[in-house]
């Protein structure tokens, strides 16, 4: 703290003689803050900034009459004079360009930020960009879409479980407006549960994380909702084949708060009805969420927030079986201008995660239940020292609870529940954004981070076997076992001229929490388990190098990068292991080390009928265990060596758009049996190497049409027609081995295919 404060002086002194020109970016249609928005002074060249999160931004300046340029994509740049002799508010409100086509050219602001800025490793999604993208089912979908670019890679057909740059899905921080997000899949993986209509900005950070965040190992999706209009009451949504959508937002007081309620259901179990069988008539088959936010100024420096996520997936067969699980998320929010320079943000956030399954026969019937919940403590302060440093620093405590498994029901013995587990995490940081020179920009932070498993609880120890060797009890609130660790941050860019610039990045981060599952993808079963005095937190060191070029007056984006990353305590299973329902799990478990590399090239086309863009992914990612494949270096399930695709989006007229992506990606490295061997004239397979084959190559073209019908000033509606895997590749899902029915003595593979072609059509409307 004493360093912070001395920082904060000196930045002081050195900007004693600049004043401060302050305020907010909004767009002029329904008063939505406008995210890294930025702000230019013609006569300076080197002086600029951008909005934070809430569209707060900052410059200082020296005395004197200027130009201020503000932009943002997508919207018409406005200039203000202004005389500035002392520190002033300015709140701006962009307008939206409107979607015109004039022969074979779109206006658009110049946009060169992949060149300009520091960030590297990162991808920004707009929802509103993403519309016309087709995907299974109609449903615009974030991950799905961001599964289309370099270093993202999906964990299977059709699922939302992600992998980036050769880490895990249990690597992935998930946040929604803050609050983590454990199981980010509905319909066992098909739709994601983020429903693109409730959300403003998507920001992905595969590199380069900054300091404000920790808890995980690859990456960060950091999904921010929308505030709602709060110049006037609207209404939007869609109908499709197996989904409907409505979104109401409206001002609480004109243009002082505002609010959104968003809603969304699949109706699949509504056709079940039509069965003539009872039990397919009584079974239960659809998923829901409710997203809810509202914010309110309550002065010209305070403002409140409050949001919430609200979704579950029902599964059931009559009265024999059900299967339900879902996220609840809360988040409260104050943010307060302290002056001119100093903003602050305070978040109270709420998350659970649970699933359960329930089973009844006659008069037997039993349940299962597991959940994961957290609570956090966020303080966040952004400082603009002055136009070349823009400094963040915070702290955050978060407190979870782990309940494994819990069981109910008719004979069933409540001794055999899992008993739960809890922990304390929490991190803080400080972070800069520095300006050197005109081609010199470096940010650097530094994280301190501390996880604390607490009891009460039973620690044991094992042998290489599995066998219990030790136990200790603790009484609550005692420590079983605390880890703690600094997780430097540190990015540059270097200028090499106005089109083109170098960028690196070294990141490093801890990861206290992690999930077990026997999948090869995220499924609403897995478990996550905390570090303990067995399992220690996952480490990752990441560099990066990367090569930004636009063209043709910022039309094309293209860029290069290359990544090395190291994997320490890296979690795998013994052969054979059990892990569900498994009180000694931790003894199924072996540790080793990893290593992931690659390069990830990106063309993108910005602007004009045709836009879209183009991605190959060129890596590795491999594991070390001793205890495994005989010590010898093996493919993670995730290790897809190619993975290419190709995104089009073309304005055939006014109205109709036309739009298609085909993807392809090598097969992902699975355990198949080496061979089998005759016991009581059963044949049993046995396993050698780990991940040592390849499930086939994938491929697939999807194809869309959106035909907009007439737009006016009180109502809009287009219709969407899409096909999924429009030329009918039967791609495996799994494979499977049995005995040749005419040959026991020989062994057959069975491929099996998810989906074949899968039409869509949706109905959108606004109003």
């Amino acid at each position: 703290m004493c360093l912070l404060v001395s920082i904060l002086c000196l930045y002081q002194l050195v900007d004693a003689q600049n004043f401060t020109i302050s305020g907010s970016i909004k767009e002029s249609k329904n008063g939505e803050d406008l995210i890294a928005a930025t702000v230019r002074v013609l006569e300076i060249k080197e002086k600029g900034a951008r909005s934070n999160s809430y569209g707060f931004y900052s410059l200082s300046i020296p005395k004197g009459s200027y130009t201020l340029v503000y932009q943002y994509l997508g919207y018409e740049k406005q200039e203000v004079k202004i005389n500035i002799d002392k520190n002033t508010v300015r709140n701006i409100q962009l307008v939206p360009i409107e979607r015109t086509i004039k022969d074979v050219v779109v206006k658009a602001v110049k946009e060169d930020k992949n060149v300009t800025r520091t960030e590297m490793g990162v991808i920004k999604l707009d929802p509103k960009a993403i519309e016309s993208v087709p995907v299974l089912f109609g449903e615009k979908d974030i991950i799905k879409t961001l599964q289309l670019t370099p270093g993202v890679k999906s964990a299977g057909e059709g699922q939302s479980g992600f992998y980036v740059r050769g880490g895990g899905v249990d690597q992935n921080l998930i946040l929604l407006d803050e609050a983590p997000v454990y199981n980010a899949s509905h319909l066992l993986g098909f739709f994601s549960v983020f429903n693109s209509d409730a959300l403003k900005d998507v920001t992905l950070y595969k590199g380069d994380i900054p300091a404000e965040f920790g808890g995980r190992a690859s990456s960060v999706l950091d999904v921010k909702m929308k505030d709602g209009n709060n110049k006037k009451y609207t209404a939007s949504g869609g109908i499709g084949l197996i989904s409907s959508r409505l979104t109401i937002e409206g001002p609480i007081v004109k243009d002082k708060g505002s609010f959104i309620i968003s809603g969304r259901r699949t109706y699949a179990d509504l056709f079940l009805k039509l069965s003539k069988d009872s039990i397919r008539k009584s079974s239960r088959l659809y998923f829901y969420d409710l997203n809810l936010k509202a914010n309110y100024q309550i002065s010209k420096k305070d403002r409140i927030f409050l949001s919430g996520y609200f979704g579950r997936d029902i599964l059931g067969l009559g009265s024999t079986f059900g299967f339900d699980w879902g996220n609840v998320t809360s988040t409260i929010r104050w943010n307060h201008i302290i002056n001119s320079k100093l903003f602050s943000n305070t978040s109270l956030i709420y998350s659970n995660y649970d699933y359960q399954i329930k089973v009844g026969f006659d008069d037997q019937s039993f349940q299962i239940k597991s959940s994961i919940r957290d609570y956090n403590l966020k303080q966040d302060f952004s400082l603009f020292a002055n136009s070349n440093n823009s400094i963040k620093f915070g702290i955050n405590v978060m407190h979870h609870t782990f309940r494994p498994t819990v069981f109910s029901g008719t004979g069933i013995n409540a001794a055999d529940s899992l008993k739960n587990r809890y922990a304390l995490e929490g991190g803080i940081y400080l972070q800069n954004e520095q300006i050197i020179s005109e081609k010199i920009t470096v940010k650097y932070g530094l994280r301190y981070s501390l996880f604390d498993y607490l009891g009460p609880g039973t620690a044991y120890t094992y042998d290489a076997k599995g066998t219990i060797l030790t136990k200790k009890e603790f009484s609550n609130g005692e420590t079983i076992k605390m880890y703690g660790g600094l997780e430097p941050r540190l990015s540059a860019k270097y200028q090499l001229n106005e089109l083109s610039s170098v960028k690196a990045s070294y990141n490093r981060n801890m990861q206290y929490l992690h999930i077990l599952s026997n999948s090869t993808t995220s499924s609403p079963t897995d478990i996550w388990v905390p570090s303990s005095n067995n399992v220690k937190p996952q480490i990752v060191n990441q560099i990066a190098l990367g090569y930004f070029r636009n063209f043709n007056d910022n039309m094309f984006e293209f860029s290069l990068e290359t990544y090395y990353k190291t994997l320490a305590n890296q979690i795998d299973y013994k052969n054979g292991a059990n892990i569900f329902l498994n009180p000694d799990v931790e003894a199924e478990l072996e540790y080793g080390k990893g290593q992931a590399y690659g390069a990830e090239f990106y063309l993108h086309k910005q602007t004009g009928r045709l836009t879209g863009w183009i991605s190959y992914t060129l890596s590795r990612s491999l594991r070390t265990f001793a205890n495994i494949n005989e010590g010898n270096q093996y493919p993670a399930k995730q290790d897809r060596i190619h993975d290419i695709a190709i995104v089009g989006m073309y304005d055939l007229t006014k109205k109709i758009k036309v739009s298609a992506n085909w993807v392809y990606n090598t097969g992902s490295a699975v355990t198949f049996p080496s061979g089998s061997y005759i016991v009581d004239n059963v044949k049993v397979p046995y396993y050698t190497e780990r991940n040592g084959y390849r499930m086939p190559a994938y491929h697939r073209l999807d194809i869309g049409v959106t035909w907009y019908r007439k737009k006016t000033e009180k109502r809009e509606s287009s219709w969407n027609f899409s096909c999924y895997n429009a030329y009918g590749r039967q791609n495996a899902y799994s494979i499977s081995f049995q005995q040749n029915k005419d040959n026991p003595s020989k062994t057959e593979a069975l491929q099996t295919a998810l989906f074949r072609w899968v039409p869509s059509i949706t109905y959108n409307f606004k109003f």
